[in-house]
């Protein structure tokens, strides 16, 4: 008896894999694995995974693994097909080749849907498939991808986005995560959930989920580093006094002198960086729905639920209630 009883459609689709030199390893095999373990479950061919690139034959990797690749334009693709372009280092390259552009453009046109994990992105972009649309890449590359892109919306927080048919997702593991996504919109959220435990990843990390966390973010706007001993002061201890009192003397300075020092280096007042720090903890600690909501606004900072709320509101534009129930992981699920 197979693992999933559902009764998936009949439909066998097909998701290229677009492949070129220097392309990283992780990038393809993570997603294929989802595909293939979902026709393992399905009982069925309900994925065929070709891996392709412009001229076909071995293309090596940035592992050094030789994969065997099949020509582009011999895989006839339709709209319930996918078209996937993986990342990797030698993405620039490839977006320099005329002749690949205009393949992966070709092909676009006959898929369904077109996606990109991590770099893949800019493939994506140097064909025109990102123009108009809303977009992410590893954050390291968001601003290459958005200078590249200028006619491209580049969200750089989410681990991955779709938008009218255009999937892209951030670094390397997050592939993975737009794949099950992908099979989760094609057969059904039980087949994802039952992935998900065969290959002990969490469902549950929809696109708007953070690529990185708030004291990440923090160390990145920092041109010197002066304050990331701070923050991560502040990450470890968010339910005690935080105002700019308290952090100036933490860091030596005057409270006049802190602030201005701060605002300048990090873009943004310290009381505004300790709301987003406490917002960030209460995102993580409200994925698990066995803690209250009001021990939530307690251990990170906020008091009270009614403060929480009101900083959920305005920086994420919804109620902690309501991410809650987007992006609550079920613990019992994977015992």
């Amino acid at each position: 008896m197979l693992p999933f009883s559902a009764k998936p459609d009949q439909i066998e689709r097909c998701v290229a894999f677009v492949i070129y030199p220097g392309v990283k390893l992780l990038d393809i095999t993570g997603p294929l694995q989802v595909f293939e373990d979902a026709n393992g479950l399905i009982g069925k061919n309900a994925y065929s995974t070709p891996v392709a690139s412009y001229y076909g034959g071995p293309i090596e990797t940035d592992a050094g693994v030789l994969l065997t690749t099949r020509r582009l334009a011999g895989i006839g693709l339709d709209e319930k097909d996918t078209l996937m372009i993986a990342g990797g280092g030698g993405v620039h390259t490839a977006c320099r080749d005329a002749r690949l552009v205009q393949a992966v453009n070709r092909s676009a046109e006959q898929a369904g849907r077109v996606s990109s994990t991590c770099t893949g992105a800019f493939l994506l972009g140097a064909a025109g498939l990102l123009d108009g649309k809303r977009a992410v890449t590893h954050w390291r590359h968001c601003d290459r991808l958005a200078e590249e892109c200028p006619n491209t919306e580049v969200d750089p927080d989410p681990i991955f986005i779709e938008d009218d048919g255009v999937w892209t997702s951030a670094g390397v593991t997050a592939g993975i995560d737009l794949a099950l996504a992908m099979v989760e919109r094609d057969h059904g959220r039980e087949l994802a959930l039952e992935l998900a435990r065969s290959l002990l990843v969490y469902v549950k990390r929809p696109g708007g989920q953070s690529q990185f966390s708030e004291a990440l973010k923090q160390q990145k706007r920092s041109a010197t580093g002066r304050f990331d001993a701070l923050h991560f002061w502040m990450k470890d201890n968010l339910a005690v006094d935080l105002k700019v009192e308290a952090l100036a003397e933490r860091s030596g300075m005057s409270p006049r002198n802190f602030a201005r020092l701060y605002t300048d280096e990090t873009g943004m007042t310290p009381a505004r960086a300790v709301e987003q720090f406490r917002v960030d903890a209460a995102r993580a600690m409200l994925e698990n729905p066995n803690v209250s909501i009001k021990t939530i606004a307690g251990q990170t900072g906020f008091g009270n639920d009614e403060r929480m709320r009101r900083s959920f509101a305005r920086l994420l534009g919804v109620t902690p209630l309501a991410y809650r129930e987007r992006f609550a992981v079920d613990v019992t699920e994977g015992v």
